[in-house]
């Protein structure tokens, strides 16, 4: 790979903690220990802390995240998940002017922000020939189904300026109505776990212990973690517990807009325990104690799943729902690392986890092929060999 300017423009990057803006920092680390490759990224400023590390919404800093130039934009509201932003525009220009990045690795969905970069890109006839568009696809617009039509034209745009398209899952490929239409130009880099983060302590194993004392040395631990909105499918699993035996503990971790209800919902089932948000410490200790992982997301909305990936890690059997074109059936392989169940459908999901339950060789068995699926595939030493990869292809 010879000398290249990279600039990645995401919605934000860390504090702020998601999905995007770690894949966006799994980027910069990647090609940081390649010789030759510069790097920037800008985004929009939020409200955001981690320890001594804090951002504010209203202001237009630049600052570094692991040795990489960050520009944030200062942004006045949110609407419908989008920032809004009176300064991107201007920064995105000026930074596209003096840095001149050889690649541009666009996070989408990001309208507000494509609007700007398209605008540059058609001001300056002939950019696309001298430089390269990535376009990291994360997802369809799929809850916001006007603003999707509304785009639809910008979408298009993007595809057709892009030199390569990167999406998590072959699936996702094959279910997009977008990214159908460009297979030439698609490469698949799944989602990465960090291997650092998985590491267990003397303290953490101690803590699986005591969860499993607290609820019972005999008791089937089926743990599920995740926001608590919509597409992430806890009411099913809610509903799914009715359907179990005495045998079961439901642990579910997280908190979100329909905790309340999900805990109403709950009332009277004292298999579910819900254990709000959880340190790394004791993520990673349920992780190790359950017996069996349940991600009962429903939509597109979930497009690959670190958490279930997670999970898997710990050698333990995944229960999941179908979801056409999302990349959750590409992680968890029905029959051989977990059990797929019809979308929506807790009955089914119950009758898988108590399969489960009545056979420990079959938990081990998916269990030890689960852990085996992500050492192969959805490590961090995989991604950045990954992304390496596809940026000595640009070059």
């Amino acid at each position: 790979m010879s000398d290249m300017k990279v600039l990645q423009i995401s919605n934000y990057i860390y504090p702020n903690f998601g999905g995007i803006e770690q894949v966006a920092r799994d980027i910069a680390n990647a090609l940081g220990t390649v010789p030759g490759v510069e790097q920037k990224i800008i985004c929009f400023n939020t409200d955001a802390g981690d320890g001594a590390v804090v951002t504010h919404q209203k202001e237009t800093v630049h600052d570094t995240v692991d040795g990489v130039e960050v520009l944030r934009c200062s942004s006045f509201a949110k609407l419908r998940s989008q920032s809004l932003s009176t300064s991107f525009g201007r920064e995105l220009k000026r930074l596209l002017d003096s840095f001149d990045p050889d690649v541009v690795v666009f996070h989408y969905p990001n309208p507000f922000e494509a609007h700007f970069l398209l605008s540059y890109i058609h001001a300056h006839r002939g950019w696309e020939n001298s430089h390269k568009l990535v376009l990291y696809w994360h997802l369809d617009i799929v809850k916001q189904k006007l603003l999707g039509k509304l785009f639809h034209p910008q979408t298009l745009e993007l595809l057709r300026l892009a030199s390569r398209v990167v999406a998590t899952s072959p699936n996702y490929i094959e279910g997009s109505p977008y990214l159908s239409r460009f297979r030439d130009k698609c490469r698949v880099i799944p989602n990465c776990i960090s291997e650092t983060r998985m590491e267990l302590s003397d303290a953490i194993r101690a803590r699986a212990l005591e969860l499993r004392g607290q609820y019972g040395k005999d008791k089937i631990l089926c743990f599920g973690i995740g926001r608590h909105i919509p597409y992430k499918g806890f009411r099913y699993l809610v509903e799914a517990s009715r359907y179990l035996d005495d045998r079961f503990v439901v642990m579910i971790g997280g908190k979100g807009e329909l905790t309340d209800a999900l805990k109403a919902q709950a009332a009277g089932d004292g298999k579910i325990h819900f254990l709000g948000r959880l340190s790394d410490e004791d993520l990673l200790a349920c992780y190790l104690a359950c017996d069996i992982f349940c991600f009962p997301s429903i939509t597109k909305n979930e497009a690959f799943g670190i958490a279930l990936a997670e999970g898997m890690s710990f050698e333990k059997p995944a229960v999941t729902f179908t979801i056409h074109g999302s990349g959750v059936n590409y992680v968890n392989l029905d029959g051989v690392t977990g059990i797929e169940c019809p979308n929506g459908d807790s009955r089914a999901y119950a009758a898988a986890l108590t399969r489960l339950a009545d056979d420990a060789q079959l938990r081990r068995q998916y269990g030890a092929a689960a852990a085996q699926r992500v050492r192969e595939n959805f490590l961090s030493s995989q991604f950045a060999a990954n992304i390496r990869a596809l940026f000595a292809d640009l070059g």
